[in-house]
């Protein structure tokens, strides 16, 4: 059930529109927004974890995305390093694959990571040799106090109750530490001209869709005081802004990030307008660094301290 008031500042909710859902056939998917800070609500079941673009199966060109992957990591610990350094005990919930829990043991930390579905879990040991606890947030034994840094890296819009898990998050740390969370921006440009077909909606996966000051309340809100925003991000924001521009025009909302993930068919009638607007992509990510610059970037990196 969608909640009755808004999940991160408690201000009230109204029917604001319905857009396709991420995988095929793409039913359409009913949200609602928030009057106060623009957050919304996505007001249907979750979807499946476990396919689409979720699929444990290896997306296309897998082995050449390998090295931007990881300057992708080296950046989200950089970010981590302006508030706090190793050595030191880093959780990164949501952990996935296990791919940042290993860069940031080579950086330094002493780090572990928490996954649900167990394909994540077995993908971490067998590609990176990292040792997963299978759980969610709410299921995840830690003692308080424990942590010097928590990575929530695209993970809140996930959980049906962000501000509990917060909460956990926030027992988690010790006095002084920091978290660190990326979330979607839906105050974005991207945003905006995506309209109901921007590529970060992911519906009905993803349960809130935060703006950035809807963010930053939920955060102070339980006891984590916001100190950084950052707007300008390589990891998903050209892409997202240049997908959801060329989504307009294709039969199948964001095709190309579908296909490579396989979750879509290589079909002729996405196939040509994605090709032709390959050109544009320089366009976008210029476009999105304008953006970024002006606070309006399509996904938002937050840190914040324990009080």
């Amino acid at each position: 059930m969608a909640p009755e008031a808004c999940p991160a500042c408690g201000g009230p909710l109204a029917p604001w529109r319905c857009a396709p859902a991420a995988e095929p056939p793409h039913a359409p998917v009913a949200l609602r927004r928030c009057a106060r800070c623009g957050t919304a609500v996505t007001a249907a079941p979750a979807g499946s974890h476990e396919s689409g673009a979720y699929a444990p199966v290896a997306p296309r060109g897998a082995r050449l995305a390998a090295p931007v992957l990881a300057a992708f990591d080296r950046r989200r610990l950089a970010l981590l390093h302006r508030a706090i350094r190793p050595p030191g005990r880093l959780l990164d919930a949501g952990a996935g694959r296990g791919r940042f829990v290993a860069a940031a043991r080579a950086a330094g930390w002493d780090a572990t990571g928490i996954e649900p579905s167990a394909r994540g879990v077995a993908a971490a040991r067998g590609v990176y040799g990292v040792t997963l606890e299978q759980a969610a947030i709410e299921d995840a034994r830690l003692a308080p106090g424990s942590l010097d840094a928590v990575t929530l890296w695209h993970v809140l819009e996930h959980v049906d109750d962000p501000a509990g898990a917060l909460e956990r998050v926030r027992r988690w740390l010790r006095p002084g530490g920091v978290v660190l969370v990326g979330a979607p921006n839906l105050a974005s440009l991207q945003a905006r001209l995506g309209g109901g077909r921007w590529f970060h909606l992911d519906l009905p996966r993803h349960r809130t869709h935060f703006t950035a000051a809807g963010l930053r309340t939920l955060l102070a809100r339980d006891g984590l005081a916001p100190a950084r925003t950052h707007h300008v991000l390589l990891e998903h924001n050209p892409f997202g802004l240049w997908q959801s521009l060329v989504s307009r025009v294709t039969p199948t909302p964001s095709w190309l990030y579908l296909a490579l993930k396989r979750a879509a068919p290589l079909r002729a009638g996405d196939l040509v307008p994605t090709a032709l607007a390959v050109p544009l992509a320089p366009v976008a990510a210029l476009a999105e660094l304008a953006a970024g610059l002006a606070g309006r970037g399509g996904t938002v990196a937050v840190l914040a301290r324990r009080d």
